[in-house]
C-alpha cells in the first residue's frame, strides 16, 4: 500500500469515528472507490474490506440488530 493510500484510509476511517451512522460512512467509502474506478487505478484492499464491513452494519442496521 502507497503513502498516499495510507493516508486515504486514514482519513476515512477519522471520518467514520466521527460519524454514527453507517450509511453515511459507506456512502463516504463508495464515493472513494468510485474515484479510483474513475481514474481507472486499482481499489486497495483496505478500501474494499471497509467497503464491506460497513455494508454489514447497514444491513444490520436496517433489520433492527
Amino acid at each position: 500500500m502507497t503513502q498516499n493510500e495510507k493516508a486515504e484510509i486514514a482519513e476515512i476511517n477519522s471520518r467514520i469515528e466521527d460519524n454514527d451512522d453507517p450509511r453515511d460512512c459507506y456512502q463516504l467509502v463508495r464515493e472513494k472507490i468510485r474515484t479510483h474506478e474513475q481514474k481507472g487505478e486499482m481499489i486497495p484492499e483496505d478500501l474494499r474490506r471497509l467497503e464491506r464491513t460497513l455494508f454489514a452494519e447497514c444491513n444490520a442496521a436496517s433489520q433492527g440488530r
